[in-house]
């Protein structure tokens, strides 16, 4: 092997074949034999005559050196007698043996019958013998063999590992080549790296980074690569100085063609900040000059070929590794770092920026450097990078404005002054997760301002955000939705978020088992359960009787799911009516709104347009609350495969909207709040019929009169205005709407068989504080009755 590649030996002979004669004179008197052929040599391998056993080898020997003839030998079964002759007596057979071996296992599929020989327990058997031959032949065969897994694991439970650490130390440049070749290969499967570390091997490794051979320090590098993976083989590196090893071949131009290796070890250490103090004297110095600039080989130096792009990647790489910790920050700031960094990031090399994106993600987190990063204008270049047709620089460079971000305002008003949010938008529809999660949390930041957020919402932001609602990546699920959060704080955007089909995707992350991922949900659904067209669709996606599971278990329980249950319902008080059977005082009810009659979790629910074109039934109408000239009902529906809308106009309720008219007119004028409720009640009567006696409902024909209503409008749903005997329900729902309408507080309650009632809170001459009573619409109307009591559970009661 010269100093550069391992040597390689030259046939004696012409290229054999399969056809060729191999000629064996071997001498005694008086006889003479000639052997023709490649069979007769391989036969001759069993003879008992040690000469002519020698002379067989070495013919077969040179024949092996062509890969066709290999595989003819094993064919000719060549490897059993072979794998006898290496535990020979005679040191001339052994060798010629090992020789035939270790050439012949080049070949893969000689190596595969191999394996099935259990040959590798004898091969390093040998290793102990004090013959340079057989240790080089050897460890040639179990370097080739060691490819395979199974021998992998061959070759160390027959303790091959503290035998080829030994021979690192041979004289032998083959045999440390092969021992060390053999090691790497073995130390691919991680498991096996700690006994190279148990066994005193590390040191070996770096010392034969002195080597005078190009092809050994190339193994003891990669060797060392893989090692130092894991952070348990650094304090031996520290303590046999081999970060000054790997230094001294980074600063020697001469070895440029193993610069890469040795950085590449570098880049598994230099976060450690102990290993980083080792490198700052001298060492960070020589990192940060690959970075800029490349020296070439100076002449008379050993001819080899230098990838400068690779060597400054590698210097890249590891000050991004060594950005990743803290402990280095200041040190990387006062070496000035971060204007090599964004000097770099105009360049050509794809991998170059990538790295350099890493190095800025981990010097962000020091304010220093993110306030220098910003000073230095690394916003436009940061940008421009998101539109690469690269996906690792797209995604490094969007997590360095993540964190460029984070906790600062200044820059996130930066990024938007530049344009960025521009394309962050559009990043909303990549196809990486990643790169999704960071436009959108990048998005949440900079919508601080209202005139920020609706230029967001001009560049499509919604539609943009329906596919990463539907990912099933829960860090795009969290910032999805807390983008949601921000944006649809407007009415047009809650609109286009419905109209894009963004509800759906949203209701369904309620079945999330992550609780970051349902918290963030929660809140998304509360902002826009803000109109009740959006809470309706979102109703009609299941979040009710999501929303109601997840609040009846512990496990999942919050105060978020309890407010976006609580929203949802505060929305559409009609649905909020129909599952708790009651409305606050602060629960103002509003034209559009009807009573459907209780309604259950679970149960489907449909919006008024879609009750209102439902086939004419047998269950009670709904009464629907409508005093304005016109109200439409949007309504979506399926027909001939493709979706349309339609709008549905409810019928024009005049009477209701006189008797409002009235009632402002006339009682909202009054000034005891007190008159104002009874001359309310006494109104509301009136108009439902009058006062009824409880023995004399049984005579009141309601029931007949709602149903001959449903006939005559020929619709499910019956305007309240056209109710002329009105029952429980039907007063107190009426009385709650007019009151609200002239600002009087009162509830709405329903109970069991068609009952309701309204309470209302009064002070008395008893009490300084305000009572609770129920308002009698029925029997003496006007009058009030205290709740808790016989009287007030005979009015609700049947």
């Amino acid at each position: 092997m010269d100093k550069k590649d391992k040597k390689e030996r030259k046939s004696k002979c012409s290229t054999p074949c399969k056809e060729t004669n191999i000629a064996i004179a071997v001498q005694f008197e008086p006889l003479r034999v000639d052997v023709k052929t490649t069979a007769t040599a391989v036969l001759l391998l069993s003879s008992p005559e040690e000469d002519i056993v020698v002379v067989a080898c070495e013919a077969i020997l040179q024949f092996a050196e062509e890969d066709m003839n290999k595989v003819y030998l094993m064919e000719l079964g060549a490897l059993q007698p072979l794998s006898h002759l290496i535990t020979h007596t005679n040191e001339l057979v052994r060798r010629n043996a090992f020789m035939i071996l270790g050439t012949m296992a080049s070949h893969s599929a000689v190596g595969n019958v191999l394996q099935q020989m259990d040959v590798i327990p004898t091969i390093i058997d040998k290793l102990s013998l004090d013959d340079l031959v057989v240790q080089e032949y050897g460890t040639l065969c179990l370097s080739y063999l060691s490819l395979a897994p199974s021998c992998k694991a061959q070759i160390f439970d027959s303790k091959g590992l503290p035998a080829l650490i030994k021979l690192l130390s041979s004289s032998e440049p083959d045999v440390q080549k092969n021992s060390l070749e053999t090691i790497y290969n073995l130390i691919q499967n991680s498991q096996f790296c700690p006994y190279l570390l148990e066994l005193s091997g590390i040191p070996l490794v770096l010392e034969l980074l002195n080597s005078d051979y190009a092809v050994i320090q190339l193994l003891a590098l990669k060797t060392l690569q893989k090692v130092t993976a894991d952070k348990e083989s650094h304090s031996t590196i520290r303590k046999e100085q081999g970060f000054e090893k790997l230094i001294n071949i980074i600063k020697n131009a001469d070895f440029c063609d193993l610069h890469v290796e040795a950085l590449q070890v570098l880049v598994n250490c230099v976060s450690d900040s102990d290993n980083f103090q080792l490198i700052q004297n001298g060492g960070l110095t020589i990192l940060l000059e690959l970075v800029v600039t490349r020296k070439l080989s100076e002449p008379g130096s050993r001819p080899v070929k230098c990838n400068h792009n690779e060597v400054q990647s590698s210097a890249v790489q590891c000050i991004s590794r060594a950005a990743q910790n803290p402990d280095n920050h200041k040190v990387l700031h006062d070496f000035k770092v971060e204007e090599i960094l964004v000097d770099l990031l105009s360049g050509n090399s794809d991998c170059v920026k990538t790295f350099v994106c890493q190095a800025m993600t981990g010097m962000s987190s020091f304010m220093s450097s993110k306030e220098h990063f910003r000073d230095l204008g690394v916003f436009p270049a940061l940008i421009r990078l998101l539109s690469s047709g690269n996906l690792l620089v797209r995604v490094e460079a969007i997590q360095a404005l993540a964190n460029l971000t984070a906790g600062h305002k200044q820059n996130s008003i930066t990024l938007y002054e530049e344009g960025g949010h521009k394309i962050l938008v559009q990043r909303l529809r990549d196809s990486c997760p990643r790169i999704v999660a960071n436009a959108a949390a990048i998005l949440c930041r900079i919508m601080g301002e209202e005139a920020i957020r609706y230029d967001v919402l001009s560049l499509g932001a919604i539609p943009a955000l329906v596919e990463p609602l539907r990912s099933t990546d829960s860090q795009v699920q969290i910032n999805a939705t807390l983008c949601i959060c921000e944006l649809a704080f407007d009415a047009n955007a809650r609109a286009e978020l419905q109209s894009a089909g963004g509800l759906e995707p949203l209701v369904n992350l309620l079945r999330s088992t992550h609780m970051e991922v349902l918290r963030s949900t929660c809140m998304a659904i509360s902002v826009c359960a803000k109109d009740e067209p959006t809470s309706m669709e979102m109703c009609q996606f299941g979040a009710l009787e999501m929303l109601n599971e997840i609040n009846q278990a512990d496990n999942s329980k919050s105060r978020f799911s309890e407010f976006a249950l609580n929203s949802l319902m505060q929305s559409c008080l009609s649905l909020k009516y129909g599952l708790t059977d009651h409305l606050a005082a602060t629960d103002i009810i509003i034209d559009g709104f009807y009573d459907a009659g209780k309604l259950c979790f679970g149960q489907k629910v449909l919006s008024l347009a879609e009750l209102s074109m439902e086939p004419v039934n047998q269950s009670l109408p709904i009464v629907v609350v409508n005093a304005a000239i016109e109200v439409f009902l949007h309504k979506k529906s399926v027909e001939d495969g493709q979706q349309t809308e339609r709008y549905l106009k409810v019928m024009n309720d005049v009477a209701l909207r006189f008797l409002v008219k009235e009632v402002k007119e006339s009682i909202g004028l009054l000034n005891d709040e007190q008159e104002q409720y009874v001359a309310l009640a006494r109104q509301v009567s009136t108009v439902m019929g009058g006062a009824i006696e409880k023995e004399d409902l049984h005579t009141f024909g309601w029931l007949l009169h709602v149903c001959l209503l449903k006939c005559k409008v020929q619709c499910n749903v019956v305007p309240i205005g056209m109710i002329s005997k009105g029952f429980y329900c039907h007063r107190a729902l009426l009385f709650k709407y007019l009151a609200d309408s002239i600002g009087l507080n009162c509830t709405l309650v329903r109970g069991d068989y068609n009952r309701a009632w309204n309470e209302v809170l009064l002070c008395n001459e008893q009490s300084s504080r305000p009572c609770r009573y129920i308002v009698d619409l029925m029997h003496q109307p006007g009058s009030f009755l205290r709740t808790h009591t016989p009287a007030a559970f005979r009015y609700h009661s049947i």
